[in-house]
């Protein structure tokens, strides 16, 4: 596989819902998700630069863990965090922050929208955002079709489809620029069972890379009429180290550009 974590959320109904997926990563589950993300969060995050990087939710995972901007901390209403706050009410200057990532944040917020739109006031222009979340077009979101509410984390979360979120991503103004589905083996609950369907990651990777049951992407924040010149060594590094290009629904890729 490529290297590719208390206080109540008054008014949120999902909240519940994130602070149960903590303990679902210590599931065979949980571990199998876990282990993709944190490779391509490492992946996405290493060389971004800057002088302020936040991570939102699950403070008891650090998603952050690769990034070697010193000033960085955790943000979210859950015991852990270095400052209590909703994700749609940052205690934040606008335009302050180079890294802001958001893993499983959306589906578990009942303003998914509100949150990436406070994330974009937050962001300096050309600022970073990393976002994880489940897959709708994968057996993971089938899984979830035929789970009641009881089933708890993750099976109670609201899945945010890719396609969706780029819709929201553009008209914030946003860029993707690299991103990977991963975790194509059906959702068993057995250790067994997922170690033996781990050959479905190369095959899925090539034959089926939509159906992925999760899925972690890079936005950067574009300010129109406004363009940063980075040395030629540090756009070179970037486009090496960088996330792989995200396929298109046609089956297409579509490349990453400095």
């Amino acid at each position: 596989m490529d290297r590719q974590p208390f206080v109540a959320e008054s008014g949120h109904k999902y909240n519940g819902g994130r602070l149960a997926l903590v303990p679902w990563f210590s599931t065979a589950q949980g571990r199998y998700v876990l282990e993709f993300e944190l490779g391509q969060f490492d992946l996405a995050t290493e060389d971004v630069f800057g002088f302020c990087a936040v991570q939102v939710g699950l403070p008891g995972i650090d998603f952050l863990r690769r990034n070697r901007i010193s000033f960085r901390f955790n943000l979210a209403l859950e015991p852990g965090a270095a400052v209590a706050a909703d994700a749609i009410q940052l205690p934040l200057a606008s335009q302050s922050i180079d890294l802001l990532v958001l893993p499983h944040v959306l589906e578990f917020h009942s303003h998914p929208d509100q949150v990436l739109r406070e994330a974009e006031r937050v962001l300096r222009a050309e600022g970073q955002l990393v976002i994880s979340g489940f897959n709708t077009l994968s057996l993971w979101r089938l899984r979830q079709i035929f789970a009641s509410r009881a089933s708890g984390s993750p099976w109670d979360a609201r899945f945010v489809g890719l396609l969706k979120l780029r819709e929201w991503l553009r008209l914030l103004g946003f860029e993707l620029n690299g991103g990977r589905f991963g975790c194509y083996a059906p959702p068993f609950a057995s250790a067994d069972w997922l170690g033996r369907s781990r050959f479905m990651e190369s095959a899925g990777a090539r034959w089926w890379p939509h159906l992925g049951g999760v899925y972690v992407v890079r936005a950067i924040k574009r300010v129109h009429g406004m363009r940063l010149v980075t040395p030629a060594w540090r756009r070179e590094r970037a486009r090496r180290r960088a996330l792989a290009a995200i396929p298109q629904r046609n089956g297409s890729t579509r490349h990453q550009h400095d």
